[in-house]
């Protein structure tokens, strides 16, 4: 069932800093939630506490921090788990920053975190003025953040399925739906606070990116959120939503795919599709050129692929259809 409305889908100001939720749990959250611009979590009870993420570089996470010490001071003495929700680095990038003795993500999540790398994106910076309307778009989504100076630190408990910490009394399940935003993306359940950190499989208000996929993956993970008893959904990237956020993405998602397999039943490239699909219910969601990457995602599965197109043609293509749309 299609949506009433695609905007004003948050429930809490969207403001950057650190949210109270309610008992003893909070969001960080980043305006304005495009490329970079995560969110992350903290569960406390008592003289414990449970991070969800860190950002895209140690300045931004040493902030983050700052707020959690100063909310929560004797719970951020004692990070029981730092929980990585998927492999992007701007979910993880901070980890150094953080003094606990476990970093867990799933098994599929470590793997993916090999093939990326704050060393390239550096290096992609520092050479975008040579890349033309390529570098020009790379610089304008990543040129905020300092790369140089990131330290990576992976985790080092991984799981498949499903597993619990527990932080003091409060249970935090994680949960593995992937792949679907990326191979091996999970959710961050609290059940006693009734709020659920999603990762990136929510983008909220923004338009979501399908690296991994299949698309069945993401609709099922969609789905388990709705059925969960949550009064605070908090997403990768985006203010924090409610159900009907949860409903929006499942319904651009399903949008998208019946879309895109209409046109590709046609003839039609990839790129010609991602052109020609109308995405104007969503013209209030940031970061439109994504449907680039999940129109070539789509038709990988369409086709039964498994080979990703070059991410630089993506990036290039992506570039070159923002520009024509401004």
């Amino acid at each position: 069932m299609k949506p009433s409305h695609f905007s004003n889908l948050g429930i809490k100001p969207f403001k950057k800093g650190l949210i109270d939720l309610g008992e003893h749990i909070y969001c960080y959250l980043q305006p304005d939630g495009g490329w970079g611009w995560s969110n992350a979590g903290l569960v406390t009870d008592g003289d414990e506490s449970l991070i969800v993420d860190t950002l895209f570089d140690e300045d931004l996470t040493y902030q983050m921090l700052k707020r959690m010490q100063k909310a929560e001071p004797k719970a951020m003495k004692n990070i029981v788990s730092l929980v990585n929700s998927h492999s992007n680095g701007d979910h993880c990038n901070g980890n150094n920053c953080v003094d606990t003795s476990e970093i867990i993500c799933s098994k599929a999540t470590l793997e993916e975190m090999s093939h990326e790398s704050p060393e390239i994106m550096a290096s992609l910076l520092e050479n975008a003025s040579e890349m033309g309307i390529l570098g020009q778009y790379f610089s304008d989504c990543f040129g905020s953040f300092n790369f140089k100076e990131v330290t990576r630190r992976l985790p080092n408990t991984t799981f498949s399925g499903s597993v619990e910490r527990y932080v003091g009394d409060k249970k935090v399940e994680l949960i593995e739906v992937g792949p679907a935003h990326t191979n091996g993306d999970i959710l961050a359940y609290v059940p006693q606070d009734k709020t659920v950190f999603t990762g990136d499989i929510l983008f909220i208000e923004g338009h979501p990116i399908l690296w991994a996929g299949p698309v069945e993956n993401w609709i099922s993970a969609c789905d388990l959120i709705i059925s969960m008893d949550v009064d605070f959904i908090v997403p990768g990237h985006g203010p924090v939503t409610d159900k009907k956020g949860v409903e929006a993405v499942k319904y651009y998602l399903t949008y998208l795919r019946d879309e895109a397999k209409s046109r590709f039943k046609s003839g039609m490239t990839a790129l010609e599709a991602s052109k020609d699909i109308n995405i104007s219910d969503f013209s209030e969601w940031g970061d439109s050129e994504r449907i680039i990457v999940n129109v070539n995602s789509l038709y990988r599965e369409f086709k039964n692929e498994t080979m990703r197109e070059d991410i630089t043609v993506l990036f290039s293509q992506m570039a070159e259809l923002k520009e024509t749309s401004l």
